[in-house]
């Protein structure tokens, strides 16, 4: 039985050296993301939810140029007046924008030139973050734009992996790694029990979150049991030989609705290849490893596997209690600092929750709703979460390409209940 104990005082918020370096760091980061790409890989939209990743360049950049720069330089020269329409995302408060579904129709301005954006606007960043007298709710805005870069990174990730995953020669991102060696199954117990009661859940104290992961409240909880670990490929392919996809009452209506109008037979990516199962990932296209967590598969799939294995998806307050009680701060895993870019399987001997952080991300049954007492940032940063808090659920944990260090316990991602490729993933629940 597990017991939760009170959560660690958050840290203290960063000093302006360290926020230059992290900005040095990060924007670093995205163009490493992006090396080796042509401006033709660079500039294709996959889907509506997809962006390019010139696209996420640039964006990033123009959130640190509106947000950051231009109210608090002096005399700043805007790179190019057009970009403040071709770059906003979604915040009406700063005007008109190019239609999302059409930013792959933007071959102009070519790569080239976005990286010449960013270096004009990082030279401008660079200077403000030279001086010592930095308001802290300056600070706070530049701490923002830095972790909303990091999103943006992931992004990337995923978008790149859905184009290239749409070209029938499955082109490589990066060389190919070898697969895992099957691992042994872990001694743990299937499940771990987590007490019950009122415990705190959400961000409190000292140190970044987003809005939507505050205020910090009461939640009552009954005791429950967790998985040990994330469901695998192996299982979901008992799953689908068992009919799974072809049973309509496993399904939510709006579950069974996209699996009869989209054909949904299996993870996304997934098709037969040589009599076997075989997957787009980022290294091209590859046989599945039936030990690695299951990816890329939506709430609808989630919650209907669940109920096949007789079991439930847990709140993302269960997830929470559960993290805060057994895993270390700050959070380690399996994440993007590794290159490698897809789930890999848990080490042999792993005590507790296995892959809670990193490797997929874990679909909840918690709708994406506002906290008690939430009120959104104030600002532009008030467009940023809570206008989105509509027929969305939450998910858990980061994955295999979220930045290391961006991850914490309350952290609440959110998506569509029909979208699946994200790296998303599913680990199990049950009452007690």
């Amino acid at each position: 039985m597990i017991r939760p104990h009170q959560k660690p005082s958050p840290s203290s918020p960063p000093s302006s050296e360290d926020l230059r370096q992290r900005f040095d760091k990060i924007r670093s980061d995205s163009l490493g993301l992006v090396r080796g790409l042509s401006d033709a890989d660079a500039t294709v939209q996959s889907m509506a939810d997809a962006s390019p990743a010139k696209w996420h360049l640039a964006h990033t950049t123009w959130f640190f140029e509106t947000v950051i720069v231009q109210p608090h330089l002096a005399d700043y020269p805007v790179f190019d007046p057009a970009y403040a329409y071709l770059f906003n995302s979604y915040y009406e408060a700063l005007g008109p924008r190019h239609a999302r579904p059409a930013r792959g129709l933007l071959t102009r301005p070519r790569l080239d030139e976005v990286l010449a954006y960013r270096a004009h606007v990082d030279r401008a960043m660079a200077e403000l973050l030279a001086r010592d007298d930095l308001a802290p709710a300056l600070l706070d805005s530049i701490e923002l734009g830095l972790n909303h870069e990091q999103q943006h990174q992931e992004l990337l990730l995923t978008d790149l992996l859905h184009l290239f995953a749409q070209n029938p020669l499955k082109p490589e991102y990066r060389s190919p790694v070898p697969l895992a060696q099957a691992r042994p199954a872990t001694t743990d117990p299937l499940w771990l029990a987590i007490d019950g009661g009122v415990h705190r859940i959400g961000h409190a104290g000292d140190g970044f979150a987003f809005d939507c992961e505050g205020p910090a409240h009461d939640a009552l909880i009954a005791p429950f049991e967790l998985a040990a670990a994330p469901v695998t490929v192996g299982q979901w392919i008992e799953f689908m030989d068992d009919g799974g996809y072809a049973n309509p009452l496993l399904w939510l209506a709006d579950g069974w609705a996209r699996v009869s109008g989209d054909n949904w037979a299996a993870p996304l990516y997934w098709e037969i290849r040589d009599g076997d199962w075989w997957t787009m990932t980022l290294h091209g296209f590859q046989p599945v490893d039936r030990s690695a967590p299951v990816c890329h598969v939506s709430y609808f799939e989630a919650d209907a596997y669940a109920r096949w294995a007789g079991q439930r998806l847990p709140s993302e307050f269960e997830w929470e209690l559960a993290a805060t009680a057994t895993t270390s701060t700050p959070p380690t895993g399996h994440f993007a600092d590794k290159a490698l870019y897809r789930p890999l399987p848990a080490g042999a001997g792993k005590q507790g929750l296995a892959q809670l952080y990193g490797d997929v991300w874990e679909w909840t049954q918690s709708p994406y709703m506002a906290y008690p007492g939430f009120r959104p940032a104030p600002g532009i940063a008030a467009e940023y979460n809570g206008k989105f808090m509509s027929g969305q659920f939450v998910l858990r944990g980061g994955s295999c390409v979220t930045p290391p260090g961006h991850i914490r316990a309350s952290y609440r991602n959110f998506f569509y209940p029909h979208q699946r490729w994200q790296f998303s993933g599913v680990r199990l629940a049950r009452d007690v």
